[in-house]
C-alpha cells in the first residue's frame, strides 16, 4: 500500500548532505528573526533554489539512472534486512510478474524501469516504494494477510505510487515545506533535517494509488474484491493487533473509507449490478448471499470476495449464461462465484437464487 513511504536513513542523510551543500555554511547564515522581513525572504529564496537544484540532481540519480537506483536498492536492503524465505519469495515473484503484466496492459511505461523488490525483516504490516521503482514488502504483511489477492492489492498500490512518481513528488513537497519554515523562524539546518520526515504521500496520492491498484487488479486473475476485503480485514485486526498497525493507521486515510471506496469501485465495475452491505451481497438490489465466516476470514471480509467474483462475471459478460454448480462451487457462466463451506447455504440453492435475480433490472 506504500503503506509507508520513505527513504532509508542513510540515503536521507546523503540527501541532506548533498541538498544542503550551499555556498554559505550554516554558521554564515544569520539566525532568522520572528518576523519575516525582506532580507529573510530573499535568503530563503536563494537557499531554497540552491537546495532544490541539489535535490533535483539527487532525484535524477536515484530515480532515473540505473546505477543510482541499484545503489538505493542495496541501501534499502542494508537498512531493512532481507528475508530469504523461499516460499515467501516465490509468492512475491509470482505476484510481481502478474502485476507487471496487468499494469503493462494500461501503462507500458512500466517496462522502461522494471521494479526492484525484496521482502524485508520488519514485522509491521506495511510495504513501501521509493525512488527508482524500488519496492520492499514487510514480512509482517504476509503474517497479516492470508491470501495473495490481498497482498497483490497492497503491492499494486505501491506500484501505483511508483508509476505516478509519488516518491519524488513527496520529496519535492517536503523540501519546500521546510524552506517556508525558515522564513518564520526555523534555521536552515533544522528544515534540512526535517525534509526526510516530510516525504510521506498525501491523502490524494494514497487515494490515487488505491484507485490504480483496483484498475491494475482488474487486468490480472486476482479478485477485484480484494481491495475492499483487505481494508475490512485491517479494520478487524486493528482491534486485536493494534501494535502491528499503529504506524500504518496513523498516516493513511481511514480504513472504513478505503473499504467503502473500493466497494464502490466494485459496484461500478459490475455495471451497478452488485452491491455489498454489512456482509450481505446483493445482485440487482436483491439479496444473494451472506457468506459464512471461515477459520481465516470473517463474513464481512469474505463477502467482498464473493462480490468481486460477481462483479467480474457481470463485467465480462458471464451473466448472460446460467448459474450452475460444480461440486460445492457456484459458477456464473465460466466465472466461479464462491465455494460453499459447511456453514453456507447449499450451492444449488444459491445457484437457483442467482438465476432468479441476475437478469432483473
Amino acid at each position: 500500500m506504500k503503506l509507508s513511504r520513505s527513504l532509508p536513513k542513510k540515503i536521507a542523510a546523503c540527501l541532506l548532505t548533498g541538498a544542503m551543500a550551499l555556498p554559505l555554511s550554516y554558521g554564515a547564515l544569520p539566525a532568522p528573526q520572528a518576523e519575516a522581513g525582506l532580507e529573510n525572504i530573499i535568503g530563503v529564496a536563494i537557499a531554497g533554489a540552491v537546495a532544490s537544484q541539489q535535490m533535483e540532481a539527487f532525484i535524477h540519480k536515484y530515480d532515473k539512472t540505473e546505477e543510482g537506483r541499484q545503489e538505493l536498492f542495496q541501501q534499502l536492503q542494508q537498512e531493512n534486512g532481507v528475508n530469504t524465505d523461499p516460499y515467501l519469495n516465490r509468492r512475491l515473484d509470482t505476484i510481481m510478474a502478474n502485476l507487471t503484466a496487468g499494469i503493462g496492459a494500461v501503462d507500458d511505461s512500466i517496462y522502461e524501469r522494471p521494479y526492484n523488490y525484496f521482502i524485508n525483516n520488519r514485522t509491521e504490516f506495511n510495504a513501501f516504494c521509493t525512488l527508482g521503482h524500488n519496492i520492499s514488502v514487510n514480512t509482517g504483511l504476509f503474517n497479516m494477510l492470508t491470501n495473495d489477492d490481498e497482498i497483490a492489492f497492497v503491492i499494486g498500490h505501491e506500484m501505483g505510487h511508483g508509476q505516478k512518481n509519488h516518491p519524488a513528488r513527496g520529496m519535492r513537497n517536503g523540501l519546500w515545506t521546510k524552506v517556508a519554515g525558515y522564513a518564520t523562524g526555523m534555521r536552515l539546518g533544522q528544515y534540512a533535517a526535517a525534509v526526510y520526515d516530510s516525504t510521506q504521500n498525501t491523502r490524494p496520492q494514497e487515494k490515487e494509488a488505491d484507485k490504480l491498484a483496483f484498475e491494475y487488479i482488474t487486468h490480472t486473475d486476482y479478485n477485484p474484491g480484494a481491495g475492499a476485503a483487505l481494508w475490512q480485514r485491517v479494520l478487524e485486526k486493528s482491534k486485536s493487533q493494534p501494535s502491528a498497525l499503529q504506524k500504518f493507521l496513523s498516516d493513511h486515510p481511514s480504513d472504513d473509507s478505503r473499504r467503502d471506496t473500493n466497494a464502490k469501485y466494485l459496484t461500478d465495475y459490475s455495471g451497478d449490478h452488485v452491491t455489498v452491505k454489512d456482509g450481505t451481497v446483493s445482485v440487482n438490489g436483491e439479496t444473494f448471499v451472506k457468506p459464512a465466516a471461515t477459520g481465516s476470514m470473517s463474513t464481512a471480509e469474505r463477502s467482498y470476495f464473493v462480490a468481486g467474483n460477481l462483479a467480474a462475471a457481470f463485467h465480462n459478460g458471464h451473466n448472460k449464461s446460467a448459474a450452475s454448480v460444480q461440486g460445492n462451487t457456484v459458477l456464473l457462466g465460466a466465472q466461479p462465484i464462491l465455494t460453499c463451506t459447511g456453514n453456507d447455504e447449499a450451492a444449488s440453492t444459491l445457484a437457483d437464487r442467482l438465476n432468479n435475480i441476475k437478469d432483473k433490472k
